[in-house]
């Protein structure tokens, strides 16, 4: 049934998205050039490894050390702004890799360091949305995040899948919480990090009010 429901919501979304993702294409290449589209491995359902789409907001270094920030465009930072840029994850729906609401899906080498509880994340396809975007996304630290998606998972329903999906519409109208300061979350584990611990203190849920720069690292971003 969800699978069902995440194809009907993927298929209406489409009606939209194709000939917005059509235009979205054409203003990459001839602001940019190619490629059109930015692809990245992601861990999904049971750590499961797949090719994550996003619309490219960056353009070519100039340079080998050159640092992300400036290579943003005009236009990738809009598009970051509005979320358009995730729209070619609809794609990642159809195949199945991920669904319309579940945690998610982050880098491999984060989930590496991911805690036994906190592996309980990977227990359902990720999702182009979730609990945890719509409670603060990326302003939130990163073990926060990852509570708010456990909570999902445990207390997951239609009903709470639909106001997932309002909240998320609110968002799209007034975004907030795209990118946490530095371009990557506080506390989130990365190679040379050792894992937040699991019993970080967490008050669920939490609505955050903090807004944060546009700019960030592509490959962090959620």
């Amino acid at each position: 049934m969800k699978r069902g429901g995440d194809l009907a919501v993927t298929v209406l979304a489409g009606i939209i998205a194709v000939p917005l993702g059509l235009l979205i294409a054409l203003l990459i290449r001839a602001t940019m050039g190619g490629p059109v589209i930015f692809r990245q491995t992601r861990s999904g359902r049971h750590g499961q490894e797949f090719r994550i789409l996003k619309f490219r907001t960056m353009r070519d270094k100039h340079y080998e050390d050159e640092p992300d920030a400036p290579r943003i465009t005009r236009l990738g930072a809009l598009l970051r702004k509005t979320s358009l840029d995730e729209l070619p994850q609809l794609w990642n729906v159809v195949r199945g890799d991920m669904g319309v609401i579940g945690p998610r899906p982050t880098l491999p080498e984060q989930v590496a360091h991911y805690s036994d509880r906190q592996r309980g994340r990977l227990a359902v396809r990720p999702g182009l949305t979730g609990w945890a975007q719509v409670r603060g996304r990326n302003s939130i630290t990163w073990p926060e995040r990852i509570e708010l998606d456990l909570w999902y998972i445990e207390h997951r329903s239609l009903a709470l899948d639909l106001r997932i999906l309002a909240l998320t519409a609110r968002m799209l109208l007034r975004p907030t919480g795209i990118t946490a300061a530095g371009g990557v979350n506080p506390g989130f584990p990365v190679p040379a990090e050792a894992p937040a611990p699991a019993t970080a203190r967490i008050v669920l849920p939490r609505q955050a009010t903090a807004t944060a720069p546009r700019l960030a690292r592509e490959e962090l971003r959620g």
